[in-house]
């Protein structure tokens, strides 16, 4: 699908940008070429320099494709938006619609615009996450439990983009906290073991005192799943597929589960199952879930849980086109939202993608959250 969308932004950024310049055949294709090349650069990283999901490019070259990729799609967008707002003023001002739909000056600003927004989304992905922190009141959490401390790390996606360095400057922000508990979301890495092992060693280094969990996002599941849970176990994380298990702190129990990924089905893993992932458990303890995927939150809300920590959205990214990214995960997208009885934390990430490295409006975060206690919710008469 990625494929689609930036190709079909290149078509009319071709249509309606380079076909009205004043400039030669020649020249018109070449640039037509050259922007096409750029919007469909993924097909060239997997098919020669490794795979889609990790291409073994130098950190830089990832910068400069991001800032090239990013600049094609703001400026689609600027010219999608220009021609609509062109044609319904079209009646009611001629004047101003002829200057929005005419190939000007105008537009060759709105390409400055985007140049400049590219480069500083790029600056903004490739950035240590400064640390955001969140009170959440949760129905009926235990008063014992009242202050918490969880740290949330999600869609790290270590990668020659976000390398071994950038990650030891995370585990030592997140370490700094000195939260009790420390868990990570999914997505921690984009290529192979033999690839990427380097970069997610300082994971290792991550200490907490109730411990350090985790749980496969669906980048895990695209190259060597199983040398990857082999992976995570060496560096000390405790990775949950389906299962749980019980902390005390302050004398209270309280349990935190955590579910595999819906992309398993795709090399016959194990898909998630919640039911599974709490069974055992004894019903009085409340429930933190680990879902990669915030969609599944009402479901989550039927279980009994108390809280579910999300991630997998990364914000949606820009603000604006993240509303697409909401759409596409039930209506959740970033921050505090209830669902029922459940309260769902959904974290922007610390990390992303490297293939599209931008985030604009949607900052990356530590998210450090401080649970605390509120009154059980009456069920309505």
């Amino acid at each position: 699908m990625f494929h689609l969308y930036a190709g079909i932004i290149a078509l009319y950024v071709i249509l309606r940008f380079v076909r009205p310049l004043p400039w030669g055949r020649t020249a018109k294709v070449l640039l037509s070429a050259l922007i096409v090349v750029g919007a469909e650069h993924h097909l060239v990283t997997r098919n020669i320099f490794g795979s889609m999901a990790s291409p073994e490019v130098p950190g830089w070259l990832l910068m400069g494709l991001g800032w090239a990729t990013g600049t094609l799609v703001l400026f689609g967008l600027f010219l999608i938006l220009s021609d609509l707002l062109g044609c319904l003023l079209r009646r009611v001002a001629p004047r101003p619609s002829r200057l929005l739909l005419a190939p000007s000056g105008w537009r060759c600003g709105l390409l400055v615009l985007a140049v400049c927004l590219g480069a500083l989304g790029v600056r903004e992905a490739v950035r240590v996450p400064p640390v955001k922190t969140v009170e959440v009141a949760i129905p009926g959490w235990p008063q014992a439990l009242d202050g918490l401390r969880v740290a949330q790390l999600t869609d790290l996606h270590a990668s020659r983009l976000l390398d071994a360095p950038w990650m030891e400057q995370v585990v030592a922000r997140t370490n700094a906290l000195k939260a009790d508990l420390i868990v990570i979301t999914g997505d921690m890495v984009d290529g192979s073991p033999a690839a990427r092992v380097a970069d997610v060693k300082p994971l290792q280094d991550l200490a907490a005192p109730l411990g350090v969990l985790a749980i496969p996002g669906n980048h895990e599941y695209y190259v060597d799943y199983l040398g990857w849970v082999d992976a995570f176990q060496k560096t000390g994380l405790r990775l949950l597929r389906n299962e749980h298990v019980t902390l005390t702190h302050a004398g209270q129990r309280f349990v935190v589960a955590g579910l595999t990924d819906r992309v398993a089905e795709r090399i016959a893993e194990t898909m998630p199952d919640l039911a599974g992932a709490l069974a055992g458990r004894d019903p009085a303890d409340p429930v933190i879930l680990l879902d990669h995927r915030p969609g599944n939150a009402p479901q989550a809300a039927q279980a009994g849980v108390s809280l579910q920590l999300s991630g997998h959205t990364h914000g949606g990214q820009i603000l604006g086109p993240d509303r697409l990214a909401k759409w596409m995960n039930g209506g959740f997208v970033s921050g505090l939202y209830d669902v029922g009885d459940l309260r769902l934390y959904v974290s922007n990430g610390a990390g992303l993608w490297p293939g599209f490295p931008l985030r604009l409006g949607r900052r990356n975060e530590i998210t450090e959250l401080v649970l605390r206690a509120a009154p059980a919710r009456q069920a309505p008469r």
